[in-house]
């Protein structure tokens, strides 16, 4: 490896998409825009789910489970990068960034982990439908809600250790709008191959293996519904693993996108714009997904709103008659 100066690095330069300035008002308030829809939509779906009781399912409790991480996911990133936006500033400290690459990892391995739970769940649910309730019980859903956490916690936990190993060199400028792993590795001076063999380790295990979970559940799923015999029953069967199916091809496509991207390319700025359609996008898009095609979600979120619609009017009626009262208490107290 080539010999560079190496000095205690306390931060980092976050180049972000584009460095043209008129670009920036253009950026901030995409983004910022994306931000809220991903926000408020994630949000809608957790407040339905705990609010209607007719939705606490293993179904809708990792559903729920997966809103709250895209919340959380879109968080590390987006806001970060409106503020150096908005400030004009680019730098983040070496301990930022090291805890926004931890919980981007370890939300992004939970958003992986959850995904393959809710295809195990949606293959017990459609090939072993008598004995769901028995399988799928409180107590086992809350075990895998744990397993995935801990799963999660310990995968980024390694890698931020290993970062910490590393020294780094006079180059601290990541094109990238984050402090993404590999773009933090290449910018070492010391010996990076157990950072890179550690990579290519828990892709194989905490990834590969839960996609490889996922298709033979959905494989089984298939065969089952094929052996209904009414139309009306596979459509039935198939609608309840429709809006699934479709928020784990937008997952793993964007992210595999991603991966081909960077190894195709040499360019980061081009890799970075990718990773904008697996990290801000696809957390945008699984509210509209669920919500549009869920009957019961559609359900739950009209009785919530209109609740909350409600709840206001009560609000503004009961203000109201408190300043007809006080108008008409201020006359008589005049008079006395």
């Amino acid at each position: 490896m080539e010999q560079r100066n190496q000095t205690p690095v306390s931060e980092f330069i976050l180049l972000g998409l584009s460095e043209e300035g008129e670009l920036q008002p253009l950026l901030l308030w995409l983004f910022l825009s994306m931000y809220l829809v991903a926000f408020s939509g994630n949000l809608l779906i957790v407040l339905a789910i705990v609010m209607d009781s007719c939705l606490h399912t293993p179904m809708y409790f990792f559903l729920a489970n997966l809103s709250f991480s895209d919340i959380c996911f879109i968080s590390t990133t987006v806001p970060k990068m409106l503020w150096n936006i908005q400030t004009q500033s680019k730098v983040i400290t070496y301990a930022g960034c090291l805890s926004q690459m931890y919980f981007f990892m370890l939300l992004a391995g939970l958003d992986n982990f959850l995904l393959t739970v809710m295809a195990y769940d949606r293959f017990v649910a459609i090939c072993h439908p008598l004995h769901y309730t028995v399988i799928m019980n409180p107590k086992f859903c809350c075990i895998l809600l744990l397993v995935c956490w801990v799963l999660s916690v310990l995968d980024s936990l390694l890698h931020d250790l290993m970062v910490l190993q590393l020294s780094f060199c006079t180059q601290i400028e990541i094109p990238h709008f984050f402090c993404e792993l590999n773009q933090v590795i290449q910018l070492a001076c010391s010996d990076t191959f157990s950072n890179i063999l550690a990579i290519y380790l828990a892709s194989g295990f905490l990834e590969v293996l839960p996609l490889i979970g996922i298709l033979f559940s959905y494989s089984r799923i298939v065969t089952s519904i094929l052996k209904i015999s009414s139309s009306g029953g596979k459509y039935k069967a198939f609608s309840t693993c429709g809006s699934h199916l479709l928020v784990v091809s937008l997952f793993y496509g964007t992210g595999f996108g991603v991966y081909l991207r960077s190894a195709a390319s040499q360019n980061s700025r081009k890799t970075a714009i990718a990773s904008v359609m697996h990290t801000v996008v696809t957390p945008m898009l699984n509210p509209f997904i669920y919500g549009l095609r869920n009957r019961d979600i559609k359900l739950a979120l009209r009785n919530l709103l209109a609740e909350r619609h409600s709840l206001y009017i009560r609000i503004l009626c009961s203000k109201m008659k408190t300043c007809v009262c006080n108008r008409a208490q201020n006359p008589q107290q005049r008079r006395s």
